[in-house]
């Protein structure tokens, strides 16, 4: 009876790892929570393309912001030179928002690896130009990046109204000119440019117009807040519509905000509050726009002089 063969095992070949992946993660602050976030970013990229067998991890690029680098992506522009040098075939990244935050940015760096024929894949979003219609991808990119920068806008806004509400907003203590910041960084007056501030009230209310108001500062050779010789009409009108001279200050007052915080005697006084109040009615005066029977139109009378005391 013959002796049983003996059988060799040849394992099975491996696949060609032929597809050459880069992965890219970002993170916005060099924040311990945020460096976290870039660790787990790194790992869960890695994972994913290891379970590909045909897919070979090249580089893994990665940005990270601070107050140093500022907006610098140096990574990323490494990542779009590596797939222009066909270094790179496949790119992955955890989501849309990695590749910026500006809408037109991402669609910018999307379309350069559209035209370099680079596969790229949104892992979290579950978008992958390889089944994806390009002009459908654009179009997903564009909702989803404004979704999300509408998302920010909106905390960005919730968080200054609550600062606001708390009265912890350092808008309060906004630097305008006619003031300066103490060691504490609270608002005290600044004795030379207060008096030009009291200068542009007092001219205003004895009849000047705001352009007349400009030629007697630049006459008297003041400077504007920015240091030049000429004033610009828009810095008269904020000033003479300025609250904060009279020591309060209102936040959200621009804008569709349906709510407005106001801070009493949150600084010293400048200007009275009868002066302030006395501007106003003369600014509205004198636009010369008054309803009556026949609807809304302007006014032929002129304003007239009047001086109050600052």
């Amino acid at each position: 009876m013959p002796s049983n063969p003996v059988v060799h095992y040849i394992p099975p070949k491996l696949p060609l790892r032929e597809k050459r992946v880069g992965i890219y993660c970002r993170v916005s602050t060099n924040g311990m929570e945020q460096l976290q976030s870039l660790t787990a970013q790194v790992s869960h990229l890695t994972r994913i393309v290891s379970t590909v067998p045909q897919w070979l991890l090249v580089d893994a690029y990665i940005d990270i912001a601070s107050s140093k680098t500022g907006s610098s992506r140096k990574e990323f522009n490494r990542l779009l030179e590596d797939c222009k040098s066909k270094e790179i075939d496949i790119v992955i990244t955890k989501n849309i928002s990695r590749f910026g935050r500006d809408t037109v940015k991402v669609l910018d760096a999307f379309n350069q690896l559209k035209v370099l024929g680079i596969r790229v894949i949104f892992e979290q979003e579950d978008l992958d130009t390889n089944n994806t219609d390009a002009d459908l991808m654009v179009s997903i990119i564009e909702s989803i990046a404004q979704a999300e920068n509408e998302s920010r806008s909106k905390n960005i806004r919730m968080g200054i109204k609550y600062r606001a509400a708390s009265g912890a907003s350092k808008l309060y203590d906004r630097k305008c000119y006619g003031y300066k910041h103490d060691e504490e960084g609270k608002l005290i007056i600044d004795e030379k440019t207060s008096q030009n501030v009291k200068l542009i009230f007092e001219l205003y209310l004895g009849g000047q117009s705001v352009l007349g108001i400009i030629k007697e500062l630049e006459k008297r050779k003041i400077l504007s807040p920015t240091g030049k010789e000429k004033w610009c009409k828009r810095t008269i009108d904020v000033m003479l519509s300025n609250e904060k001279y009279t020591g309060d200050v209102k936040l959200m007052k621009s804008g569709n905000s349906d709510v407005q915080y106001l801070s009493e005697d949150n600084n010293p006084a400048i200007i009275s509050k009868e002066v302030f109040e006395a501007v106003q009615v003369e600014k509205r005066r004198r636009s010369n726009v008054v309803t009556d029977d026949v609807g809304t139109h302007r006014s032929s009378k002129r304003y007239s002089s009047k001086m109050y005391n600052l």
